[in-house]
């Protein structure tokens, strides 16, 4: 981005700042040019420019009037939509990085930062398979740690032949078992409850969906529900 679009962008916001959220009637060059120096910037040269040019378009990107200009109606709604999306993306950011903050430090935790990293730069899909990798490897630690035998005895009533392998021994031997059999295996066990079970089934189901090139499309609100779900409902709450 140029130095010159920079400045006409910021020219834009100052206006709506001091005529929306000061709600003043108009916003004057001196003022515009404040608040420039205000954030510790150097004000552009041609800002009187700047807002006389704004008036040309159609449609126009400021009105002017006696005391100064205001944003048009439609540039006024098109900053308080971007305004309030980029709010509501800071919030949302901030309740997924309060769960990394929960985790204890570790490789999980550093997993889930580079998690909620892609979610902020707008990867869902990706972001809803990392999540799900991260909740999948939590759960073969937690085996592996407090519920092998558990697990290897609802294992041992297998008859599915896609299972590839009759007992875990290490980490390495899940991947010879279908996910979702993993977790049924994990229910049988009495590893996790009914209801965890079913979280997992149904993330699954969106896992695979995001996993391979389609047409669904995966917007912010079901990344959210995916990621707090299998974090609060399984990373925190299957400790090891």
């Amino acid at each position: 981005m140029s130095i010159a679009r920079t400045q006409g962008a910021l020219i834009e916001l100052f206006v709506y700042f001091l005529t929306v959220e000061l709600k003043q009637d108009a916003a004057t060059v001196k003022e515009i040019n404040q608040c420039f120096s205000d954030c510790d910037l150097v004000p552009p040269k041609a800002t009187a420019t700047r807002l006389a040019e704004g008036v040309k378009p159609k449609p126009q990107n400021f009105v002017k009037s006696d005391n100064g200009y205001r944003l048009q109606r439609h540039m006024r709604e098109t900053l308080s939509k971007k305004l309030g999306a980029e709010s509501t993306i800071s919030q949302t950011s901030a309740t997924l990085r309060s769960l990394e903050h929960n985790m204890p430090a570790g490789s999980s935790k550093e997993f889930l930062a580079e998690t909620l990293d892609r979610f902020e730069v707008g990867a869902n899909r990706a972001t809803i398979v990392m999540a799900w990798i991260l909740a999948v490897n939590h759960l073969f630690g937690y085996i592996l740690k407090y519920k092998l035998v558990d697990f290897n005895a609802a294992l041992a009533n297998n008859t599915d032949r896609r299972v590839k392998v009759r007992a875990v021994k290490q980490r390495d031997d899940f991947s010879d078992i279908p996910e979702g059999k993993f977790i049924e295996f994990c229910r049988s066990g009495k590893i996790i409850s009914n209801d965890v079970c079913k979280i997992l089934d149904q993330k699954l189901d969106v896992r695979n969906s995001c996993a391979h090139p389609s047409g669904v499309k995966i917007n912010r609100t079901k990344v959210i529900d995916f990621v707090e779900d299998l974090v609060e409902n399984v990373v925190l709450k299957y400790k090891i």
